[in-house]
């Protein structure tokens, strides 16, 4: 059987570099890209303008999890920056950045998960998702890589998931000996569009 593989190219981010990546989206792939503002020097994830985004997820940790969105969701990833506190909104949407002009709200995704909450450290991320015209932030404990999942790869939620666990959860995806948990970035944003509503 063929395990999936690792993106060619595609490397551990860095935390304590000052990053802001882009992903340009492409006909045919992706091409992640150093923004002038970025201090990233050589750890920067690279995706060959031959693959195509069928497959690929984004890699990341929080609390003891590794978890997985598509890349064809995410825009970029950015280094912790000040975050401004918004009223009458969920208490897992840690308020709003501003994102080079743009104002996005942002979810801490161990609140969204309910884990244990602890103080960021030189790792700790922001990666930036759009889907349905919606840019909000996630917070994650730190990113990994690129990593391919065909399809054959991913199973469905077990039936002993919890139902609020289990809506986040679009499947889970095997790679070798390890396991990723993959997410529906569109049902983990529930609840955000009212401060997305607020920051526009």
């Amino acid at each position: 059987m063929n395990h999936p593989k690792r993106c060619k190219n595609a490397k551990v981010i860095d935390g304590d570099k000052n990053i802001i990546l882009e992903i340009s989206k492409k006909k045919g792939g992706n091409t992640v890209n150093r923004s002038e503002e970025s201090q990233y020097s050589d750890n920067s994830i690279d995706i060959e303008d031959d693959d195509t985004q069928k497959d690929k997820y984004l890699t990341f940790h929080v609390g003891s999890e590794d978890y997985g969105i598509q890349i064809e969701n995410v825009t970029e990833i950015i280094r912790m920056q000040k975050i401004a506190d918004l009223p009458n909104v969920p208490d897992y949407v840690k308020g709003v950045i501003n994102l080079r002009g743009k104002v996005i709200p942002v979810i801490d995704m161990r609140k969204r998960f309910e884990i244990e909450e602890r103080d960021y450290d030189d790792r700790t991320c922001i990666i930036v998702v759009g889907i349905n015209g919606m840019m909000v932030g996630l917070v994650v404990d730190s990113v990994n890589e690129v990593v391919d999942i065909p399809g054959e790869e991913i199973v469905p939620p077990p039936q002993t998931v919890g139902q609020e666990s289990e809506d986040f959860i679009k499947g889970f995806g095997k790679i070798g000996s390890e396991v990723k948990i993959l997410l529906d970035v569109e049902k983990v944003l529930v609840g955000s569009q009212e401060a997305n509503n607020i920051s526009a």
